[in-house]
């Protein structure tokens, strides 16, 4: 059984920050399980290649929802991430941080540090936003690109129509004004996609304190009474154990965090 301080089950967005981050001082050892595979793959580079993975099972979960009283019986489907960065790596690469307000709501609501003045600089730390006109603003390791000058002729008729009706109109949805229609930015590095693998992962990889195995689907989280403190994972058809000293992080998405809590006896009574 392996043993570290810290073991966090997802390589997709946050498993990325994570990893980056609690393996930067080059002391805490950290252990990184991710399901999926490699996402050196032309389709994942490539941004037009989201249309390719929304349906590859080799890099998604391809979820699909209980039939929905709502929508008629119909099931909803849900793309999700399989492989290192995770959804960010499949997904059209929209960047959007949301409205200032909903973080104040959050904060008045009893969330302190969640209001928009508290997480704001945490943002411009994450970012490197690259301008049409090819000006860069902040040295954070995501790059957030504008595409205005590649748009197509289509897209402007679009916002020129929107205009016309009275919809207010904004140049960055993540400025001072993001309520309106306009053009996303896009997470993407000198044509190519700017993943949380490319922005985090892969730079910590070079640290001999972070380890990260792939192909590695969580079972459970193993419990000494109330605390947690290791993970069961198989890998290559094994099933294996690692133990965390100091803290075990859930970072598989809104499905197979919650998924696995409930294979580890932790949920809904009935449900379990």
């Amino acid at each position: 059984m392996d043993s570290f301080d810290y073991i966090v089950i997802g390589a997709g967005t946050a498993g990325c920050v994570l990893a980056d981050r609690l393996s930067a001082d080059g002391k805490k050892r950290v252990l990184l399980l991710e399901a999926g595979g490699s996402d050196r793959r032309f389709w994942i580079r490539t941004p037009i290649g989201y249309g390719k993975t929304f349906y590859d099972e080799s890099v998604n979960w391809k979820y699909n929802t209980e039939p929905d009283a709502g929508l008629g019986g119909r099931r909803s489907y849900w793309p999700r991430g399989k492989v290192l960065g995770g959804s960010s790596a499949i997904n059209a690469m929209v960047y959007c941080r949301g409205l200032p307000g909903d973080f104040d709501d959050w904060c008045a609501a009893g969330n302190p540090g969640w209001g928009w003045a508290d997480v704001a600089p945490a943002y411009q730390q994450l970012e490197r936003r690259v301008g049409a006109d090819g000006t860069v603003q902040g040295d954070g390791p995501l790059w957030v690109s504008e595409r205005e000058p590649e748009y197509h002729p289509v897209k402007r008729h679009f916002l020129a129509a929107a205009h016309q009706l009275g919809l207010p109109a904004t140049a960055d949805f993540n400025g001072p004004q993001p309520e309106g229609v306009g053009a996303y930015a896009i997470t993407t590095r000198r044509g190519l996609r700017c993943s949380a693998a490319d922005a985090f992962l892969r730079p910590a990889l070079g640290r001999p304190n972070l380890t990260l195995r792939t192909g590695a689907l969580a079972q459970r989280i193993l419990f000494e009474g109330r605390r947690a403190v290791g993970v069961a994972y198989l890998q290559q058809g094994q099933l294996r154990r690692a133990t965390a000293m100091a803290e075990v992080l859930l970072a598989g998405g809104a499905v197979n965090s919650p998924q696995l809590l409930q294979l580890s006896g932790i949920g809904p009574g009935p449900l379990l």
